[in-house]
This record gives C-alpha cells, sequence and structure tokens, in this order.
C-alpha cells in the first residue's frame, strides 16, 4: 500500500538539512530503484522552486511499505529526523487516484 509521509521543518532548518541531505537522498534512492517511490521532495518556504536562503517549511514521500507500522518505521530512521530538521512526522496511508 502506498504511504504519504509529511514532515514539517523546525524554524531555520537549513543548515541542518544541507549537512545530512546526501544521506537523506540515498535512502529515497534506494526506494525509487525499488520501484516503490511515487514521489519526495520539499516544501519550499517561500513561492519559488528555488528559495535560496529562505529554505524548506517541510517535506512529502510518497512511497510505498508493506505497512503502516513499516512506513512509520522507515520515516523515524531518516537522517532529517536524527539531525533535528522535522518539527514533527505525520505517516498516513495514500490512495492514488490520479494520474
Amino acid at each position: 500500500m502506498l504511504y504519504a509521509i509529511i514532515s514539517d521543518d523546525i524554524e531555520e532548518s537549513l543548515a541542518k538539512r544541507q549537512s545530512v541531505r546526501p544521506a537523506h537522498l540515498e535512502r529515497l534512492e534506494t526506494l525509487r530503484d525499488e520501484g516503490r517511490l511515487v514521489l519526495a521532495g520539499p516544501h519550499p518556504a517561500i513561492d519559488s522552486n528555488d528559495p535560496g536562503a529562505a529554505g524548506f517549511s517541510g517535506s512529502l514521500v510518497v512511497a510505498e511499505f508493506e505497512s503502516l507500522e513499516a512506513a512509520r518505521a522507515w520515516a523515524d530512521a531518516d537522517p532529517y529526523v536524527a539531525a533535528g530538521v522535522y518539527a514533527s512526522v505525520t505517516v498516513k496511508p495514500f490512495k492514488r487516484v490520479l494520474p
């Protein structure tokens, strides 16, 4: 089943994000290579594809997992969680309708 992992950043998270971004991306690339990743990306803190110093306000990952518990365990192991980038992380089932 698909699950949405919706994360909200702490204030001024950009430096922490940048410090662990390679490890964060590596985990996403593994999901992609396994054919389980639907989409992933950050929410710019301002209305721009390149927010610069404004940074990001959170992230969204939609991917396939065996269960809600497996999705939560994967989200909890994210390097952004360990680095304190996220203030909160919500994991919930997701039903893809389109496309």
